[in-house]
């Protein structure tokens, strides 16, 4: 295997391969337990999911000796639209005594509480939901609707506030990792048989991507436990999709070129060899990109954002050492009838320059400037559909598809008691100005009502009731109101928290978070391009691509999103689908434009592009297929947020393989020609005159 380096044949030689088998099954075997444990150590509680240094982040981490951080509320609330019976109030009654003596119920529950209409009953109980968090909640959420369906007919009964949205919430993501993993897994399964046409090579790269999952995830449990990384049902659920999508793709890379290296070599290990030498480079500089472009999460002020960058980093890493080292030995092991009954043979024939992309590369040179510039044209409309985007953050209501009990209680509490009830305007001071924060908090407009402040060393906690819902603009224009009041009170050191600052510094945050990394992510990818390519101009063109990539897939989501009924987006939307488009659309960057550099230090730039999408198109497209059939899995689940984002990924990554990768980026490379490469040496190159067929191809990555 001369001109083969040893680390691309080590995973294939004749003793190697089953050396490799054997350690990937002893990290199996290390893997399954602690994989097993990863739901069990995410941290799904408010400080989890918040920016670190927010002002409602203070007051949480404040207020602990006057209530467990970890204590969420449950508002239960109570209607018979003829008006509360005294046998209503009894039955209410009994139940509170029922509610005192559940499980982590630590604190004295607050009612019944009447509406000023006489048609409903409020009733407040605090769970400590403690280390089990959302499981916890679920779980009492259970028990309180056991206890209250003991009541008289006719009198409605729903669990809403904190606690109810909570409960909710953990129903909406129970068993969300095996969901995510059979849905993806289905998906992956239905395409790489379309793509492969053999009823057996398929299962290679799956069971290739789900070692690699449970090797991801036991390195994020460790991580987690260990290393104190923040981990979420959102970053565990994205791990899924991630790990499934981005592994399968490097496998269609390699397969791809294994099987045009099969019929030049004899030897099974020997193509596998070569085909690692000449696949495996471009393999780990795509996924070296996303793991850059991940980390880049980390100058996230958001907990949830900053904690997914290094949880979706270990994810690609793991992905592809398996993708490289677990399936070419698997490959080779199982030999040249694992593609069955298309089973490639030495010495015969490639096609790849009569391939549909060859003919469309064809079609595209004959007018590059017309194509690229009416493509643009085109993705620049679609962009226009941003303007109906709303990615200020979602209201309780907007966050379900559907409409889970939490929504109807918080309608029916709306309707008879302040909009504000249940879910406070918290506010922390010193004790000994604890008076006068508490006037400037009550005589703040959007205040119906203030607490008597509770006391203990040295500080004061109120709570304040609004008049608007919490989640709505008029809520968190109240908090801005409260916190210029009560940060005007000399000496008083007050902070403004609870449910309506949290949603605002959330959105804030976001807004922060997408000034400061975008615009870092760009510059991670442009530099990596202009080492790659050894050029300036064809990076800042790529980079262009992406964008005008990323503002039409948003523009075509917030269309299907009006369609689909969703009201809003959610705050971190725009950042997540940015940063998933453009690291992941990077891999088809490399693919193509190393190709393309390639072939154009033999042929000039003109054939080279030709070539490049030739050789090139076939497997893009069929990892865009992959990449946006297991994102679009996210849109499967009751949540408004992962909908979104899987939705907004998978249209953006089809747009990527099919319009901008194959179609635009190649036009500009015919129509721009030599100059593309400036400054390198292979600007000065000129082309030969123009032919009117290829020349025969040696293909890198050709569509199996």
């Amino acid at each position: 295997m001369g001109g083969v380096g040893r680390l691309a044949a080590l995973p294939c030689g004749k003793v190697s391969k089953w050396i490799v088998l054997g350690l990937w099954i002893v990290a199996m075997a290390a893997a399954f337990s602690p994989a097993g444990k990863l739901t069990g150590a995410q941290e799904n509680d408010a400080v989890s999911w918040l920016p670190g240094k927010a002002e409602s982040t203070e007051v949480l981490k404040a207020t602990q000796q006057f209530s467990s951080p970890d204590e969420i509320p449950a508002v239960l609330v109570y209607e018979r639209s003829s008006g509360i019976t005294a046998a209503d109030r009894q039955a209410v009654t009994q139940h509170l005594a029922q509610f005192a003596q559940l499980e982590n119920v630590d604190r004295e529950v607050v009612g019944p509480l009447p509406s000023e209409d006489g048609k409903a009953l409020q009733v407040l109980v605090p769970i400590n939901a403690g280390t089990g968090g959302w499981e916890t909640i679920g779980a009492r959420a259970d028990d309180i609707r056991r206890v209250a369906a003991d009541r008289p007919d006719g009198l409605s009964f729903h669990l809403t506030g904190p606690g109810g949205f909570a409960a909710d919430s953990q129903e909406a993501f129970a068993g969300i990792d095996g969901k995510l993993l059979y849905s993806a897994a289905a998906v992956v399964i239905i395409i790489l048989l379309l793509t492969y046409r053999s009823p057996v090579l398929w299962l290679l790269p799956l069971v290739s991507a789900g070692v690699a999952l449970f090797a991801a995830q036991a390195v994020v449990y460790y991580l987690a436990t260990k290393a104190d990384l923040t981990v979420n049902a959102q970053s565990a659920g994205i791990l899924t999709v991630l790990v499934f999508g981005a592994g399968t793709d490097y496998a269609l890379l390699l397969v791809a070129r294994y099987r045009e290296e099969l019929r030049r070599h004899e030897d099974r290990h020997e193509a596998m060899a070569f085909a690692m030498h000449r696949a495996g480079p471009a393999i780990v500089a795509s996924g070296s990109t996303v793991v850059a472009g991940m980390l880049c999460l980390l100058f996230a002020s958001m907990n949830s954002t900053r904690g997914l960058g290094p949880v979706a980093a270990v994810g690609i890493v793991v992905a592809l050492l398996a993708m490289l080292t677990l399936l070419p030995a698997l490959l080779v092991i199982c030999g040249r009838w694992v593609f069955w009954p298309l089973r490639p043979t030495y010495g015969s024939d490639d096609h790849t320059e009569n391939s549909v992309w060859g003919r469309i590369g064809r079609r595209i040179a004959v007018r590059p400037r017309l194509t690229w510039i009416t493509t643009s044209v085109v993705l620049g409309i679609a962009a226009l559909g941003i303007l109906r985007l709303d990615p200020t953050g979602l209201s309780n209501e907007e966050s379900f598809v559907g409409t889970p009990d939490s929504v109807v209680g918080e309608r029916i509490l709306a309707t008879h008691f302040p909009a504000g009830a249940g879910n406070p305007l918290v506010v922390v001071s010193n004790e000994a100005q604890a008076e006068e924060v508490r006037t400037a908090m009550a005589s703040t407009q959007g205040i119906a009502s203030v607490a008597e402040p509770q006391k203990a060393d040295g500080l004061a906690y109120l709570e304040g009731t609004m008049t608007d819902a919490v989640d709505s603009q008029a809520a968190k224009d109240t908090v801005d109101r409260v916190r210029d009041a009560v940060h005007a009170v000399p000496g008083a050191d007050a902070r403004a928290g609870g449910g309506a600052a949290i949603l605002l510094d959330t959105q804030r945050a976001a807004d922060q978070d997408n000034k400061v990394i975008i615009p870092i992510v760009l510059a991670v990818v442009f530099l990596i391009l202009a080492l790659l390519l050894r050029a300036l101009l064809a990076p800042v063109l790529l980079v262009a691509t992406v964008v005008l990539s990323f503002a039409a897939a948003l523009g075509i989501s917030a269309l299907v999103f009006d369609a689909l009924g969703f009201e809003g987006a959610d705050t971190s939307l725009p950042l997540f689908v940015f940063v998933f488009l453009v690291a992941l659309g990077i891999d088809y960057n490399i693919f193509l434009m190393t190709r393309v550099h390639e072939e154009s230090k033999k042929h000039g730039t003109r054939r080279g592009a030709l070539i490049g999408v030739a050789a090139t198109g076939g497997v893009i497209t069929s990892a865009g297929l992959v990449l946006a059939g297991t994102f679009a899995v996210l849109a499967t689940l009751p949540v408004v947020a992962f909908a979104e984002i899987g939705i907004a990924v998978a249209l953006g990554v089809l747009l990527d393989t099919i319009v901008v990768r194959s179609v635009l980026v190649t036009a500009l490379n015919l129509d721009i020609g030599r100059h593309l490469w400036w400054p390198s040496k292979l600007a000065h190159k000129r082309d030969p005159e123009p032919a009117d067929e290829l020349p025969e191809p040696e293909p890198e990555l050709t569509s199996t």
